[in-house]
């Protein structure tokens, strides 16, 4: 792979309507710098959002919408105008009201589209055609070359299609002879530093018709340091990482626990990092956007379990605002509490559609921010499918400003996936193009973890009475891999009097009833489960499979023990007496939700199909873990571990 350095860098129509219109006319227009989310809007949003955009996940026709023959049809619209206004400057975040007017015979089919930068072509192709014709694409040229960020129906505002908003462009002997209507809908933006532009099309996404377009808007500050998130770099609890974003390359500093400073250290990757293949990539070709300067910096010298405050950035660029943060606990110490999720994604703010939506992924983030804010959380576990960007690379920016009321507060640990680095011939050990051709640059780019090298996203942390083995389900894990020889070496090494607790992640599940597709390959678990028997690992946590479900303690396909129930009801698994390690699919976290397979396995105890999230409490003689519910916060599943 190539170097990242700085030197070479996804209901019904009438739910559909009156959400829209909640949208359009219940959220005010905010502008702020702030990183975090107004809570309001996330109480006018969340709870619509995942009826809003379930039926976006995945194939849909606005993701296919690169490469459709493209029609300039704005000679035949002579009166038309895009307009985009917002009650302040285009700040870091807010909510920008585009108006479209001039519209002679308003459509269902009438869409608007935010572009970014503004330089992408988006009226033709007509000096690439060679190269795509060497794709096997054939389609009529011209075509739209760039792939919008998001996009809207104008249809979202309730009174376009009726012509309510009439405006006459023409008068004859005092009579009007040519009017025209208007239409207006709302876009949440957010500084992802190039410059934006809103494209009016006609035509749907199945033929768009180049209509209009407005100005470019700049954004303030396309320097602006953002979307900063925490990581532990060992068991210590007294070193944490920041990383965060910004459009200037030059070196910035974290200001913490009052009066110490470090200086950031800068990478970035290009488009020539990417994969690609015989049909380009998204991540090589259409779905680009330039991610600007990752900057990370280690906080050192602090105190476990114990709460700072930090701001990041520079004099020339701005600061963040100021932010509390909490230290894990040391690894060896009594007590634990962290929150595991798996394929999580991101949902907009808006009634936009984009290439891949996440219905449930806001009210999980949202839930999550409950708990950590109560101060009860010391970090977080998030086990692949990380933003589902998939080549599309301003959504890696949306991301991280979903999640970063919950990641600039505590450690956010997160583990490698399928939609973040297979691709074909790229050396993943599944032969998909589920990255989009981001190969693991960006994700390990934007996330790095205590890994020992680049494209070795395998690590071990210790916090509290837990020692986390973590893994890659995407690299080779085979005998005579090297990470199978790591996992090998890291978990015959654990000392359970230090950390009794050990607990096993990876993306791929070993144990699932649902109708998905590789969720892991046999040999992977022919080969990596017998390594978790003989290590005596207590909790095997897993996603890729979006729902919830709970084994008995399982090993080759058969129980080798039940848990008995308590008076309250809750299973009880004797980990005193071991057996097998408990697993757990936690794929429930934003993706739209699997069902499960009619037949019921033996070793399948509890099935959920919510989106949630796992929440545990380890002490040193117990682990008690519970399933949230994100939307209503109730624990739908809940089991102990004894010890």
């Amino acid at each position: 792979m190539s170097s990242y350095s700085l030197s070479s860098m996804e209901s019904c129509n009438w739910v559909l309507k009156y959400v829209s219109i909640l949208l359009v006319f219940s959220i005010r227009l905010s502008c702020s710098t702030s990183e975090t989310f107004n809570p309001s809007l996330l109480e006018r949003v969340t709870n619509d959002t995942k009826v809003l955009h379930r039926n976006f996940t995945a194939i849909s026709e606005f993701r296919m919408i690169n490469r459709k023959i493209l029609s300039d049809c704005s000679a035949s619209n002579p009166f038309i105008s895009v307009n985009v206004t917002s009650n302040c400057s285009l700040s870091d975040e807010g909510f920008v009201t585009v108006t479209v007017s001039g519209v002679s015979t308003p459509s269902k089919y009438d869409w608007v589209a935010m572009v970014s930068p503004t330089t992408s072509d988006v009226d033709s192709c007509l000096l690439k055609e060679f190269f795509y014709l060497q794709t096997g694409d054939t389609a009529k040229l011209p075509l739209l070359c760039h792939y919008p960020v998001k996009a809207q129906f104008m249809n979202k505002d309730p009174n376009y299609i009726s012509c309510k908003n009439k405006e006459c462009k023409k008068y004859e002997k005092g009579k009007c002879v040519i009017s025209t209507c208007s239409g207006s809908i709302q876009f949440h933006v957010i500084n992802i530093r190039s410059d934006i532009e809103f494209v009016f099309f006609s035509n749907g996404f199945i033929r768009p018709c180049l209509v209009g377009r407005s100005t470019p808007l700049s954004f303030a500050n396309p320097k602006s340091p953002l979307y900063g998130h925490l990581s532990s770099i060992d068991s210590s609890g007294t070193s944490m990482r920041l990383t965060w974003v910004s459009g200037d390359m030059k070196p910035q500093q974290i200001q913490y626990a009052n009066g110490k400073i470090v200086t950031s250290t800068v990478s970035t990757f290009s488009q020539a990092d990417m994969c690609s293949s015989v049909l380009p990539s998204p991540a090589k070709d259409f779905g680009w956007h330039d991610p600007g300067y990752i900057h990370s910096a280690v906080m050192t010298g602090l105190v476990p379990l114990s709460t700072f405050s930090y701001r990041y950035g520079s004099n020339s660029v701005g600061w963040s605002k100021q932010i509390m943060f909490s230290t894990p606990p040391v690894g060896g110490s009594d007590e634990l509490r962290f929150i595991a999720f798996a394929d999580m994604g991101k949902t907009p703010l808006d009634a936009s559609e984009e290439h891949y939506i996440q219905p449930g992924a806001l009210s999980v983030i949202k839930a999550i921010a409950s708990d950590v804010n109560s101060n009860k959380i010391n970090s977080v576990f998030h086990i692949g499918d990380i933003s589902y960007a998939t080549g599309f690379l301003a959504e890696w920016d949306f991301f991280l400003h979903l999640i970063n009321p919950v990641a600039s507060k505590v450690s956010y640990m997160t583990a490698i996936g399928n939609h973040e680095r297979d691709y074909i011939h790229s050396g993943s050990a599944y032969f998909t193009p589920d990255s989009g051709g981001e190969c693991g640059v960006p994700y390990e780019t934007y996330f790095p973890m205590p890994t020992s090298a680049k494209d070795k996203p395998w690590y071990s942390i210790e916090q509290g009475s837990v020692h986390f083995t973590v893994i890659s389900t995407e690299h080779d894990w085979s005998k005579n891999s090297e990470q199978y020889k790591w996992m090998q070496k890291d978990m015959a090494s654990v000392n359970r009097q230090k950390t009794p607790w050990l607990i096993f992640t990876g993306h791929r599940p070993m144990y699932t009833s649902g109708n998905g597709f590789l969720s892991s390959s046999s040999n992977f678990v022919e080969i990596v489960e017998p390594l978790l028997v003989q290590n005596k690992v207590d909790l095997a946590l897993f996603g890729h499979m979006h729902n919830y479900e709970r084994t008995c303690s399982v090993f080759q396909q058969e129980c080798k023990a039940l848990p008995t129930k308590d008076k309250n009801g809750v299973d009880i698994y004797d980990g005193r007496n071991y057996s097998a390690p408990v697993h757990v699919v936690i794929g429930m976290a934003g993706f739209s939700l699997d069902k499960f397979s009619s037949n019921k396995n033996s070793w399948s105890l509890k099935r959920i199909s919510e989106f949630g999230y796992l929440r545990a409490h380890a002490t040193r003689n117990g682990l008690n873990v519970e399933f949230v519910v994100s939307g209503t916060k109730e624990v739908k599943d809940s089991f102990h571990i004894t010890k």
